[in-house]
Order: structure tokens, then sequence, then C-alpha cells
């Protein structure tokens, strides 16, 4: 699960693709296929601001497909396992946030969402902060998952929402325009 190519306009680029056991259940490992985007235009205008002192990827937004090895069961449906593979991507995300050195990362709320294909998505807000010399980067993050034809999908990603200014006066931080963009991006490989 890909973004369009007409959503990779210079700003948004590919910056990784792997395979991984994402978690297991007790009767499955849960293995994802990532593509993991940032917005290279924000990035190298806030380096070049900085000196490259703040080299980091302040957008990024991830899709993931979901599989389960060995397969679920006949007559096992998804609608079973669905609460704790929300559970267990809920989880995920926030570790990898923090393992992005986010700090103070709390899920708040959560809504459904409409996809492009049809499916509804559960929808999850995360707030956090990037330290930044002896300040931080106020951090807004949602994480979708859903079930659509017998298997399971992510996306999500983070943006700034405030503080950014404060280490790169040249960049203007549009928290709304960014909050809309990413929820586009869900949409769209949904």
């Amino acid at each position: 699960m890909t973004l369009p190519e007409s959503r990779l306009d210079g700003e948004w680029r590919l910056v990784e693709q792997v395979t991984e056991t994402v978690f297991r259940l007790p009767a499955a490992e849960v293995v994802g296929e990532t593509h993991l985007y940032e917005d290279g235009a924000l990035r190298d205008t806030v380096r070049e601001a900085t000196e490259g002192a703040h080299d980091l990827p302040w957008r990024f937004f991830f899709s993931t497909d979901l599989t389960f090895r060995p397969p679920l069961a006949p007559g096992f449906g998804t609608a079973s396992v669905f609460p704790t593979v929300v559970s267990s991507a809920r989880r995920e995300f926030a570790g990898d946030l923090r393992e992005r050195g986010f700090e103070n990362v709390e899920q708040g709320r959560s809504e459904r969402m409409r996809l492009g294909s049809g499916s509804r998505a559960r929808l999850h807000r995360y707030t956090a902060r990037y330290p930044l010399s002896g300040d931080a980067v106020e951090v807004e993050g949602w994480l979708a998952v859903w079930s659509d034809g017998g298997s399971f999908a992510l996306a999500g990603g983070a943006y700034p929402v405030a503080g950014l200014s404060e280490f790169a006066p040249s960049v203007t931080v549009s928290p709304g325009t960014y909050r809309n963009e990413l929820l586009d991006m869900i949409e769209s490989v949904g």
C-alpha cells in the first residue's frame, strides 16, 4: 500500500520500505510491509535555517499492510482479532514515536474515519514533544487501523504543531494544513 505518485510532488519522498514482524499474537506473528515517507522540503528548510543542527524528518507518513503468519484459521474472522490488532498497533506507534526521540507521548481521542475504499478506520490521536536545546517542538500524530477484505492495514504519521519556528524562524508551521494533509494521505491509501 503506497501513496499515489501524484502525492510525491517534490515535497514528500519515500525514504524506507521494510517488511518485518511488527507484533505477535498468541497464535501468530503479524508481519507488516511498511512504506515510510517524509516531507523532504520541510526537512531541508529546517536543516538550512539551523545550519544543519536540526536535520530531522519533521513530518512523516507511513502505510503498512499486515499479514498473519500462519494465516488466520478458516472461520476465524478478522473481527475477532481486530481489538487485539488495534491495541497492539497503538502500543507500537507510541513506542516508535519514543524511539524517534519524542517525549511525553500521550494518546488522545479516538474517532472513526471513512477511507477512499469505503472502509471505516479507527483513528487515534497522539501528542508528544521533541526536545531541542532546552525547549521542545510540540507534535501531533495520528494512527488509523482498519480491516478490509480479511486483511488489516495501518497508516499514520506526525507533524509539528508549535515551537519549530523558535529554532528555524524562516519556517511557518501550519498545524491545520499538516493535519488535513495527513488525514488525506491516510484516506488515499485506505
